[in-house]
């Protein structure tokens, strides 16, 4: 059964192997979304890959995210995968999906920062190396600990009895998760809406990709690109830090959950700030950290963590909680790609904007537990 780049045909196929995993899956739209990537340099370049039957029908698949980067005047191109599924059926069949990922031409690099504990060991056998030194490092920070704890015993029921866990639906929901919010935010912090090229925002995606150091496109066109995902199910929270006119910093934030079981979270699915720029990043999360509950989250998720933002984070990184402690990212750079310390990747470099599984939209308040159910 042959490996090829997954194309549209392929969709229902890919559709019907998320659901059968529990993963969110990718509508018509969305796919169409995809396609769309600014990064795509020609029309060949694949959203993926899928082994197929003898029909020629999907029955495996790895998706392929490319995104463009800056080094000072140089363009760049790197690819990272998502939603690895390979079905029992297929078993093995990952290393050749992998071995089409790695080897696509014309990228610096190519990884893999979101590796769940049991497909992490795959990755060596394709000179991809755990990176950057914190490759096994998530932290959070909890904002309703009695929710959290009721996640882990869900968990370990589920753990305990496998088939259990489909009828126990979806869990711990709350109507916070549908309400409009109402943030707080301190003097300097404001919600950023204008992502005109030539805007305040504008002004610091120049600043920022002239520092000298590798950094992922978060021009205005490729934000309102991102940010235009037809799957969004709620609109994600963008956040400036300011100095007078000037912004300095930014967050990107979306709810998540991970399965029906787990308690909701805010995914910081970005942190960037100037050289110069001290403040921005612990202001921005810990504003966070502060509406986190209102918008019905149960704890703040930095899932990727660089040493520098960990340095940029100061004290909040040793109060917060470490998660993770498997290597989860692993990367394989070409002969020809720029030093490795010159990248300091957030999760906007990884796949957890297009695969992240966000809480339903419907909330119902139970009147008889007193929680809400969806």
């Amino acid at each position: 059964m042959p490996v090829r780049p997954f194309r549209p045909s392929d969709e229902a196929e890919v559709r019907r192997l998320h659901l059968d995993v529990g993963w969110r899956p990718r509508s018509v739209e969305g796919w169409r979304w995809l396609r769309s990537n600014p990064a795509h340099r020609h029309d060949a370049e694949p959203c993926g890959w899928v082994v197929t039957d003898d029909d020629d029908r999907a029955v495996a698949f790895l998706g392929n995210l490319l995104l463009r980067y800056r080094l000072n005047a140089r363009d760049l191109v790197g690819a990272t995968g998502f939603n690895l599924i390979v079905p029992p059926s297929q078993r093995g069949r990952s290393r050749d999906l992998l071995d089409a990922f790695v080897k696509q031409q014309n990228v610096f690099a190519t990884w893999i920062f979101n590796a769940n504990p049991l497909s992490a060991p795959l990755y060596g056998r394709f000179d991809m190396l755990p990176w950057p030194e914190t490759h096994a490092v998530k932290l959070s920070w909890m904002v309703d600990p009695l929710v959290c704890m009721e996640g882990r015993l869900l968990r370990t029921v589920a753990k305990a009895a496998p088939k259990l866990a489909p009828r126990l639906g979806e869990r711990l929901m709350n109507p916070r998760l549908a309400a409009t919010p109402h943030l707080k935010l301190p003097p300097g912090v404001a919600v950023l809406s204008d992502l005109a090229d030539r805007s305040r925002y504008g002004d610091f995606w120049t600043a920022l990709e002239n520092e000298g150091r590798l950094v992922a496109d978060r021009s205005p066109a490729t934000l309102r690109w991102r940010l235009s995902d037809p799957d969004l199910t709620r609109p994600p929270l963008f956040l400036g830090f300011n100095r007078g006119r000037r912004i300095t910093g930014v967050a990107l934030a979306v709810l998540g959950k991970g399965a029906a079981i787990d308690p909701p979270f805010l995914e910081i699915l970005d942190l960037a700030a100037l050289d110069d720029e001290k403040d921005a990043i612990p202001v921005l999360v810990k504003t966070l950290i502060v509406n986190a509950r209102s918008l019905g989250a149960a704890k703040v998720r930095l899932p990727l963590v660089a040493p520098r933002l960990i340095d940029q984070l100061g004290p909040l990184a040793t109060s917060a909680r470490q998660e993770g402690g498997w290597g989860h990212c692993h990367v394989k750079f070409a002969a020809d790609a720029p030093d490795p310390k010159l990248w300091s990747p957030t999760a906007y470099d990884a796949d957890y904007a297009v695969c992240l599984r966000e809480p339903p939209v419907t909330v119902t308040a139970n009147p008889k537990s007193g929680r809400a159910a969806a």
